[in-house]
């Protein structure tokens, strides 16, 4: 259970600067970029609407929770399964690709990197 944990706050959060990656400050790009589509990695597909919710499962089980964007970062409160994920983090937002790179603690904790599809 634990691992699991572990891997799931660091999806919605290894610390690195993404070659080719170009920073999302604004809250009407990043909702341009995520409405409609599904941020997805083995095993998780998550959806984050423009109201602030996020839904989706992790593992096999739900995962619900909030955003909002607050200066230039993405701010969340999770829950998978029933149990509270890292509480209120806010995350530093890159686009890389056909990808999302989020960076835990305004871009110095962990990263997770999603597909947009």
């Amino acid at each position: 259970m634990r691992p699991i944990l572990a891997a799931l706050a660091m999806l919605i959060a290894t610390p690195v600067l993404a070659q080719g990656a170009r920073p999302i400050t604004d809250r009407s790009e990043f909702v341009q970029l995520v409405q409609g589509r599904n941020l997805t990695r083995l095993g998780i597909s998550l959806n984050v609407t423009g109201d602030g919710r996020i839904t989706g499962s992790a593992m096999g089980r739900d995962v619900s929770g909030t955003w909002e964007w607050n200066g230039g970062y993405f701010c969340r409160v999770l829950k998978w399964g029933g149990k509270v994920i890292d509480s209120y983090n806010c995350q530093a937002v890159q686009l890389e690709g056909a990808a999302l790179r989020f960076t835990s603690d305004k871009g110095a904790g962990d990263t997770a990197k999603l597909r947009l599809q």
